[in-house]
């Protein structure tokens, strides 16, 4: 679904919008923009034939539950939400829009209650934060039926090759320097 795309961008200023625009990648995510930048934004990248996924906990203005879901689903027409809340998952998998479920370990009650949420919801991906845990990732797709992304505190070439070799279909980063080839 994500078109063997390894790196995801998170795109967070207009510069680095920039960037995404003029590259051969096709799936960005949008964050830290004002919820009335979006129309914009969505529309621009409509036009360079880019899919739009949204995080949607990260946008100023945005309602971050159902309601701000569906905002972005019926009036947007985005591709996709990224999100930790259960049921924004939920209304994606309703509309036929991409789910991403943020999950992010802190220890190993977050890992088991997260697993467990993962499991009942069956999201099309899950997130896995932060990229330093990528030594849980064999643990982690035993117990889950989704594609994984693995995402934060990313800082070398490295470690993305070891979060692929691990077994995430795709690494998302803020960082514009692993955007490029």
């Amino acid at each position: 679904m994500l078109n063997n795309q390894r790196i995801i961008p998170a795109i967070g200023n207009f510069q680095d919008l920039k960037v995404f625009l003029s590259s051969d990648m096709v799936y960005g995510i949008l964050m830290n923009f004002q919820l009335a930048q979006l129309p914009e934004l969505v529309l621009e990248m409509k036009k360079f034939n880019k899919k739009v996924l949204i995080h949607s906990e990260l946008i100023k203005g945005l309602s971050s539950d159902e309601f701000g879901a569906i905002y972005l689903i019926q009036t947007l027409k985005i591709d996709g939400i990224i999100s930790s809340k259960p049921r924004v998952i939920e209304l994606c998998k309703k509309r036929q829009v991409i789910g991403i479920l943020r999950f992010f370990l802190k220890d190993s009650i977050s890992l088991e209650q997260g697993l467990e949420v993962v499991s009942k919801l069956n999201p099309d991906y899950l997130e896995v934060l932060p990229a330093l845990c990528v030594d849980l990732l064999p643990e982690i797709k035993e117990h889950v039926k989704c594609d994984i992304l693995m995402g934060g505190l990313i800082r070398s070439k490295d470690q993305i090759a070891n979060c692929l070799l691990s077994g995430a279909i795709a690494v998302t980063t803020s960082n514009k320097a692993f955007w490029l080839k």
